[in-house]
Protein backbone atom coordinates (compact mmCIF):
# COMPACT_ATOMS: atom_id res chain seq x y z
CA UNK A 1 0.00 0.00 0.00
CA UNK A 2 1.31 3.59 -0.69
CA UNK A 3 1.19 6.01 1.65
CA UNK A 4 -1.65 7.46 3.69
CA UNK A 5 -4.12 10.03 1.79
CA UNK A 6 -6.82 12.39 2.65
CA UNK A 7 -9.91 11.92 1.04
CA UNK A 8 -13.18 13.60 1.03
CA UNK A 9 -16.75 12.25 -0.32
CA UNK A 10 -19.15 14.66 -1.15
CA UNK A 11 -22.18 12.50 -1.22
CA UNK A 12 -25.35 13.97 0.33
CA UNK A 13 -29.39 13.83 -0.55
CA UNK A 14 -30.73 10.56 -1.16
CA UNK A 15 -29.81 7.27 -0.48
CA UNK A 16 -28.72 7.12 -4.10
CA UNK A 17 -25.73 9.00 -3.84
CA UNK A 18 -25.15 7.86 -0.37
CA UNK A 19 -24.55 4.66 -0.72
CA UNK A 20 -22.58 4.44 -3.76
CA UNK A 21 -20.22 6.97 -1.41
CA UNK A 22 -20.49 4.77 1.47
CA UNK A 23 -19.12 1.81 -0.56
CA UNK A 24 -16.11 3.55 -1.56
CA UNK A 25 -15.54 5.11 1.67
CA UNK A 26 -15.13 2.01 3.10
CA UNK A 27 -12.80 0.54 0.68
CA UNK A 28 -10.39 3.42 1.15
CA UNK A 29 -10.51 3.21 4.88
CA UNK A 30 -9.48 -0.15 4.48
CA UNK A 31 -6.21 0.38 2.54
CA UNK A 32 -5.69 2.92 5.29
CA UNK A 33 -6.62 6.13 3.81
CA UNK A 34 -8.10 8.91 6.18
CA UNK A 35 -11.90 9.62 4.81
CA UNK A 36 -14.23 12.48 5.56
CA UNK A 37 -18.16 13.11 4.11
CA UNK A 38 -19.28 15.54 3.35
CA UNK A 39 -23.39 15.60 3.67
CA UNK A 40 -26.10 18.20 3.09
CA UNK A 41 -28.05 17.53 6.88
CA UNK A 42 -30.74 15.23 4.99
CA UNK A 43 -32.04 12.74 7.77
CA UNK A 44 -31.36 10.11 5.47
CA UNK A 45 -28.19 10.62 5.87
CA UNK A 46 -27.96 10.53 9.86
CA UNK A 47 -29.58 6.90 9.14
CA UNK A 48 -27.52 5.96 6.79
CA UNK A 49 -24.08 7.40 8.01
CA UNK A 50 -24.82 6.46 11.96
CA UNK A 51 -22.36 3.98 12.08
CA UNK A 52 -19.24 5.75 9.72
CA UNK A 53 -16.21 5.31 11.59
CA UNK A 54 -14.89 8.67 10.37
CA UNK A 55 -15.34 12.35 10.10
CA UNK A 56 -18.32 13.53 9.03
CA UNK A 57 -19.12 17.30 8.11
CA UNK A 58 -22.01 18.68 7.26
CA UNK A 59 -22.89 21.97 5.08
CA UNK A 60 -26.32 22.70 4.47
CA UNK A 61 -27.79 22.85 0.63
CA UNK A 62 -30.47 22.92 -1.44
CA UNK A 63 -31.52 21.47 -4.69
CA UNK A 64 -31.03 22.85 -8.19
CA UNK A 65 -33.96 25.18 -9.43
CA UNK A 66 -34.51 26.50 -12.74
CA UNK A 67 -36.28 29.16 -14.41
CA UNK A 68 -36.39 32.95 -12.96
CA UNK A 69 -38.11 32.67 -9.76
CA UNK A 70 -37.64 33.55 -5.79
CA UNK A 71 -37.28 29.99 -5.28
CA UNK A 72 -34.70 29.63 -7.87
CA UNK A 73 -33.22 32.95 -6.36
CA UNK A 74 -33.26 32.02 -3.27
CA UNK A 75 -31.77 28.64 -3.87
CA UNK A 76 -28.73 30.14 -6.01
CA UNK A 77 -28.23 32.41 -2.82
CA UNK A 78 -28.17 29.15 -0.66
CA UNK A 79 -25.67 27.09 -3.17
CA UNK A 80 -23.39 30.06 -2.36
CA UNK A 81 -23.47 29.98 1.03
CA UNK A 82 -22.65 26.04 0.68
CA UNK A 83 -19.64 27.00 -1.30
CA UNK A 84 -18.59 29.95 1.25
CA UNK A 85 -19.20 27.60 4.65
CA UNK A 86 -17.08 24.68 2.60
CA UNK A 87 -14.18 27.04 2.28
CA UNK A 88 -13.27 27.05 6.01
CA UNK A 89 -13.46 23.29 6.86
CA UNK A 90 -12.03 22.15 3.32
CA UNK A 91 -8.61 23.98 3.95
CA UNK A 92 -8.38 22.69 7.33
CA UNK A 93 -9.06 19.19 6.34
CA UNK A 94 -6.45 19.80 2.65
CA UNK A 95 -7.79 16.57 1.68
CA UNK A 96 -5.40 15.47 -1.58
CA UNK A 97 -8.79 14.71 -3.66
CA UNK A 98 -12.55 15.49 -3.52
CA UNK A 99 -14.78 12.44 -4.99
CA UNK A 100 -18.77 13.96 -5.61
CA UNK A 101 -21.32 11.77 -6.03
CA UNK A 102 -23.27 14.49 -7.78
CA UNK A 103 -26.67 15.94 -6.18
CA UNK A 104 -26.69 19.49 -4.75
CA UNK A 105 -24.81 18.28 -1.67
CA UNK A 106 -21.76 17.99 -4.13
CA UNK A 107 -22.07 21.81 -5.57
CA UNK A 108 -20.47 23.40 -2.08
CA UNK A 109 -17.32 21.12 -1.66
CA UNK A 110 -16.90 20.91 -4.93
CA UNK A 111 -16.64 24.62 -5.58
CA UNK A 112 -14.30 24.92 -2.38
CA UNK A 113 -11.94 22.88 -3.78
CA UNK A 114 -11.68 24.25 -6.87
CA UNK A 115 -10.93 27.24 -5.47
CA UNK A 116 -8.32 26.20 -3.28
CA UNK A 117 -6.88 23.88 -6.24
CA UNK A 118 -8.18 20.19 -5.15
CA UNK A 119 -8.56 18.33 -7.89
CA UNK A 120 -11.69 16.55 -8.02
CA UNK A 121 -13.69 13.73 -9.66
CA UNK A 122 -16.84 13.35 -10.21
CA UNK A 123 -19.41 10.53 -10.19
CA UNK A 124 -22.23 9.87 -12.38
CA UNK A 125 -24.19 7.33 -11.63
CA UNK A 126 -27.35 7.43 -14.78
CA UNK A 127 -26.90 7.58 -18.15
CA UNK A 128 -28.40 10.97 -18.52
CA UNK A 129 -25.86 13.55 -16.48
CA UNK A 130 -27.68 15.14 -13.40
CA UNK A 131 -27.53 18.61 -12.88
CA UNK A 132 -24.40 18.84 -10.40
CA UNK A 133 -22.91 16.59 -12.55
CA UNK A 134 -23.31 18.75 -15.56
CA UNK A 135 -22.38 21.79 -14.12
CA UNK A 136 -19.60 20.89 -12.14
CA UNK A 137 -17.99 18.84 -15.08
CA UNK A 138 -15.55 21.43 -16.89
CA UNK A 139 -12.92 21.54 -14.33
CA UNK A 140 -13.46 17.98 -12.88
CA UNK A 141 -10.39 16.06 -13.07
CA UNK A 142 -12.29 12.69 -14.08
CA UNK A 143 -15.70 12.05 -14.76
CA UNK A 144 -16.32 8.11 -13.47
CA UNK A 145 -19.50 6.85 -15.00
CA UNK A 146 -21.99 3.85 -14.35
CA UNK A 147 -22.83 3.64 -17.96
CA UNK A 148 -20.33 3.78 -20.91
CA UNK A 149 -22.56 5.75 -23.09
CA UNK A 150 -22.92 8.43 -20.44
CA UNK A 151 -19.87 9.57 -22.40
CA UNK A 152 -21.90 10.61 -24.98
CA UNK A 153 -23.80 13.05 -23.07
CA UNK A 154 -21.09 14.67 -21.56
CA UNK A 155 -17.87 17.03 -23.05
CA UNK A 156 -14.88 15.93 -20.92
CA UNK A 157 -11.61 14.52 -22.02
CA UNK A 158 -10.95 11.75 -19.01
CA UNK A 159 -14.32 10.04 -18.50
CA UNK A 160 -13.74 6.34 -16.66
CA UNK A 161 -15.95 3.77 -16.69
CA UNK A 162 -16.13 2.35 -12.96
CA UNK A 163 -19.95 0.99 -13.00
CA UNK A 164 -22.17 1.77 -9.30
CA UNK A 165 -20.45 1.33 -6.71
CA UNK A 166 -22.48 -0.91 -4.08
CA UNK A 167 -22.81 -2.06 0.02
CA UNK A 168 -20.16 -4.30 0.60
CA UNK A 169 -22.81 -6.80 2.08
CA UNK A 170 -24.55 -6.62 -1.32
CA UNK A 171 -21.34 -6.82 -2.99
CA UNK A 172 -20.63 -10.15 -0.94
CA UNK A 173 -24.03 -11.47 -1.26
CA UNK A 174 -23.98 -11.03 -4.87
CA UNK A 175 -21.66 -13.91 -4.92
CA UNK A 176 -23.70 -16.40 -3.72
CA UNK A 177 -25.61 -19.16 -5.47
CA UNK A 178 -29.14 -18.18 -6.86
CA UNK A 179 -32.31 -19.91 -6.28
CA UNK A 180 -33.18 -22.39 -8.91
CA UNK A 181 -37.22 -21.64 -9.65
CA UNK A 182 -38.38 -25.38 -10.43
CA UNK A 183 -41.14 -26.56 -12.83
CA UNK A 184 -44.32 -26.13 -10.20
CA UNK A 185 -42.95 -23.31 -8.22
CA UNK A 186 -44.82 -20.05 -7.91
CA UNK A 187 -43.20 -17.18 -9.68
CA UNK A 188 -41.95 -14.92 -6.65
CA UNK A 189 -42.53 -10.98 -7.61
CA UNK A 190 -40.71 -8.30 -5.36
CA UNK A 191 -42.28 -4.84 -6.08
CA UNK A 192 -39.59 -1.92 -5.68
CA UNK A 193 -40.27 1.31 -5.62
CA UNK A 194 -37.67 2.94 -4.09
CA UNK A 195 -37.50 4.07 -0.10
CA UNK A 196 -40.55 6.25 -0.37
CA UNK A 197 -42.37 3.75 -2.32
CA UNK A 198 -44.10 4.37 -5.61
CA UNK A 199 -47.75 5.37 -5.44
CA UNK A 200 -49.02 3.49 -8.76
CA UNK A 201 -46.69 0.72 -7.98
CA UNK A 202 -48.86 0.31 -4.92
CA UNK A 203 -52.20 0.45 -6.31
CA UNK A 204 -51.74 -1.42 -10.03
CA UNK A 205 -49.41 -3.91 -8.89
CA UNK A 206 -51.99 -5.28 -5.91
CA UNK A 207 -54.47 -5.25 -8.50
CA UNK A 208 -53.03 -6.82 -11.39
CA UNK A 209 -51.72 -9.35 -9.23
CA UNK A 210 -55.61 -10.88 -7.92
CA UNK A 211 -55.99 -10.75 -11.85
CA UNK A 212 -53.27 -13.15 -12.15
CA UNK A 213 -54.21 -15.44 -9.99
CA UNK A 214 -57.95 -15.57 -11.24
CA UNK A 215 -56.51 -16.73 -14.20
CA UNK A 216 -54.29 -19.71 -12.35
CA UNK A 217 -50.64 -18.15 -12.33
CA UNK A 218 -49.14 -19.36 -8.97
CA UNK A 219 -47.97 -15.94 -7.57
CA UNK A 220 -45.66 -15.02 -4.27
CA UNK A 221 -45.17 -11.09 -3.72
CA UNK A 222 -43.58 -9.53 -1.49
CA UNK A 223 -44.25 -5.73 -1.92
CA UNK A 224 -41.98 -2.94 -0.58
CA UNK A 225 -44.75 -0.05 0.03
CA UNK A 226 -42.78 2.61 1.50
CA UNK A 227 -42.85 4.63 4.42
CA UNK A 228 -46.30 5.87 4.01
CA UNK A 229 -47.99 3.21 2.03
CA UNK A 230 -47.61 0.00 3.94
CA UNK A 231 -51.07 -0.14 5.85
CA UNK A 232 -53.20 0.89 2.59
CA UNK A 233 -51.37 -1.82 0.40
CA UNK A 234 -51.62 -4.57 3.17
CA UNK A 235 -55.30 -3.52 2.77
CA UNK A 236 -55.78 -3.43 -1.12
CA UNK A 237 -54.23 -7.32 -1.00
CA UNK A 238 -56.35 -8.61 1.81
CA UNK A 239 -59.84 -6.61 0.12
CA UNK A 240 -58.94 -8.13 -3.16
CA UNK A 241 -58.22 -11.39 -2.04
CA UNK A 242 -54.69 -11.87 -2.53
CA UNK A 243 -51.74 -13.12 0.10
CA UNK A 244 -48.50 -10.75 -0.29
CA UNK A 245 -46.00 -9.77 2.11
CA UNK A 246 -45.78 -6.15 2.45
CA UNK A 247 -43.11 -4.10 4.04
CA UNK A 248 -42.32 -0.25 4.80
CA UNK A 249 -38.18 -1.03 4.35
CA UNK A 250 -36.36 -3.84 3.71
CA UNK A 251 -32.78 -3.39 5.24
CA UNK A 252 -31.56 -6.94 4.09
CA UNK A 253 -32.38 -6.72 0.27
CA UNK A 254 -29.74 -9.65 -0.16
CA UNK A 255 -32.54 -11.82 0.78
CA UNK A 256 -35.02 -10.69 -1.26
CA UNK A 257 -33.05 -10.33 -4.53
CA UNK A 258 -31.63 -14.05 -3.85
CA UNK A 259 -35.10 -15.21 -3.76
CA UNK A 260 -37.06 -12.98 -6.82
CA UNK A 261 -37.45 -14.40 -9.89
CA UNK A 262 -39.04 -11.25 -11.11
CA UNK A 263 -38.75 -7.61 -10.15
CA UNK A 264 -41.30 -5.17 -11.02
CA UNK A 265 -39.08 -1.55 -10.37
CA UNK A 266 -38.41 1.99 -10.51
CA UNK A 267 -34.65 2.26 -12.19
CA UNK A 268 -32.83 4.76 -10.28
CA UNK A 269 -29.32 3.68 -11.01
CA UNK A 270 -28.34 1.78 -7.32
CA UNK A 271 -31.72 -0.61 -7.74
CA UNK A 272 -30.45 -1.36 -11.68
CA UNK A 273 -26.81 -1.74 -10.29
CA UNK A 274 -28.17 -4.36 -7.66
CA UNK A 275 -30.66 -5.99 -9.73
CA UNK A 276 -27.93 -7.05 -11.99
CA UNK A 277 -25.61 -7.76 -9.28
CA UNK A 278 -28.28 -10.79 -8.46
CA UNK A 279 -29.46 -11.51 -11.91
CA UNK A 280 -32.37 -10.26 -11.38
CA UNK A 281 -35.11 -10.01 -14.43
CA UNK A 282 -37.07 -6.88 -13.87
CA UNK A 283 -40.21 -5.04 -15.37
CA UNK A 284 -39.17 -1.44 -15.23
CA UNK A 285 -41.72 1.42 -14.49
CA UNK A 286 -39.72 4.28 -15.11
CA UNK A 287 -40.37 7.68 -12.71
CA UNK A 288 -41.49 10.24 -15.42
CA UNK A 289 -40.94 12.77 -12.92
CA UNK A 290 -37.28 12.14 -12.52
CA UNK A 291 -34.92 15.20 -14.20
CA UNK A 292 -33.71 14.71 -17.16
CA UNK A 293 -36.01 11.40 -17.61
CA UNK A 294 -32.93 9.90 -16.24
CA UNK A 295 -34.89 6.85 -15.15
CA UNK A 296 -36.02 6.04 -18.56
CA UNK A 297 -32.50 6.23 -19.95
CA UNK A 298 -31.64 3.72 -17.40
CA UNK A 299 -34.35 1.60 -17.88
CA UNK A 300 -33.62 1.60 -21.94
CA UNK A 301 -30.27 0.26 -21.33
CA UNK A 302 -31.32 -2.44 -19.63
CA UNK A 303 -33.93 -3.48 -22.47
CA UNK A 304 -31.40 -3.45 -25.21
CA UNK A 305 -29.23 -5.69 -23.22
CA UNK A 306 -31.86 -8.24 -22.97
CA UNK A 307 -32.24 -7.76 -18.98
CA UNK A 308 -35.60 -6.10 -18.32
CA UNK A 309 -38.64 -4.89 -19.77
CA UNK A 310 -39.98 -1.55 -19.79
CA UNK A 311 -43.52 -0.13 -19.64
CA UNK A 312 -43.89 3.52 -19.65
CA UNK A 313 -46.14 4.71 -16.03
CA UNK A 314 -48.56 6.15 -18.57
CA UNK A 315 -49.53 2.68 -20.05
CA UNK A 316 -49.07 0.55 -16.81
CA UNK A 317 -52.85 -0.22 -16.16
CA UNK A 318 -53.97 -3.31 -14.09
CA UNK A 319 -54.90 -5.32 -16.95
CA UNK A 320 -51.91 -5.11 -18.76
CA UNK A 321 -49.61 -6.31 -16.10
CA UNK A 322 -52.27 -8.89 -15.42
CA UNK A 323 -51.13 -10.12 -19.48
CA UNK A 324 -47.62 -9.66 -18.97
CA UNK A 325 -47.82 -11.98 -15.55
CA UNK A 326 -49.91 -14.54 -17.28
CA UNK A 327 -46.94 -14.47 -20.11
CA UNK A 328 -43.94 -14.10 -18.55
CA UNK A 329 -45.00 -17.02 -16.27
CA UNK A 330 -45.38 -19.44 -18.66
CA UNK A 331 -42.18 -18.49 -20.28
CA UNK A 332 -39.57 -19.20 -17.69
CA UNK A 333 -36.68 -19.97 -20.12
CA UNK A 334 -37.25 -16.11 -21.54
CA UNK A 335 -36.62 -15.11 -17.35
CA UNK A 336 -33.40 -17.52 -17.23
CA UNK A 337 -31.93 -15.23 -20.22
CA UNK A 338 -33.09 -12.16 -18.82
CA UNK A 339 -31.39 -12.94 -15.85
CA UNK A 340 -27.83 -13.97 -17.51
CA UNK A 341 -28.50 -10.98 -20.06
CA UNK A 342 -28.76 -9.22 -16.41
CA UNK A 343 -25.14 -10.08 -14.59
CA UNK A 344 -23.53 -9.18 -17.63
CA UNK A 345 -24.31 -6.04 -16.79
CA UNK A 346 -23.85 -6.40 -13.12
CA UNK A 347 -21.10 -3.72 -12.00
CA UNK A 348 -18.23 -6.02 -10.73
CA UNK A 349 -16.13 -4.48 -7.71
CA UNK A 350 -16.98 -0.63 -9.10
CA UNK A 351 -16.05 0.82 -5.46
CA UNK A 352 -12.78 -1.01 -5.58
CA UNK A 353 -12.30 0.55 -9.50
CA UNK A 354 -13.46 4.11 -8.18
CA UNK A 355 -10.99 4.13 -4.76
CA UNK A 356 -8.04 3.08 -7.29
CA UNK A 357 -8.60 6.51 -9.25
CA UNK A 358 -9.20 8.38 -6.74
CA UNK A 359 -5.44 7.17 -5.29
CA UNK A 360 -4.31 7.76 -9.06
CA UNK A 361 -5.60 11.75 -9.32
CA UNK A 362 -4.71 12.29 -5.61
CA UNK A 363 -1.26 10.41 -6.46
Amino acid sequence: MGKQLNIAIACGGTGGHIFPGLATGAVLMERGHDVTFWTAGKDIESDALKDWPGKIITIPSEGFQFGLSMRSLRTVGRLYKAYRLSLGPMREQAPQVVLAMGSYASFGPVKAAARLGIPYVLHEANLLPGRAVSLLSRKADTIAVSFDKTSYYLKHGNIVVTGMPLRPELQRASEQPKRVRRPGDPLRILVVGGSRGALVLNDVVPRAIAMAAEKGVALEVEHIAGLQDKAAVEALYAGLGSRARVHQFVRDMAAKYIETDLAISRSGAATCAEMAAFSVPALLVPYPHAVRDHQMGNARVLQDAGAADVVAQEDLTATWLRDYLVNVSEKPARLERMGIAMKKRAPGNAAGRLADLLEKVAG
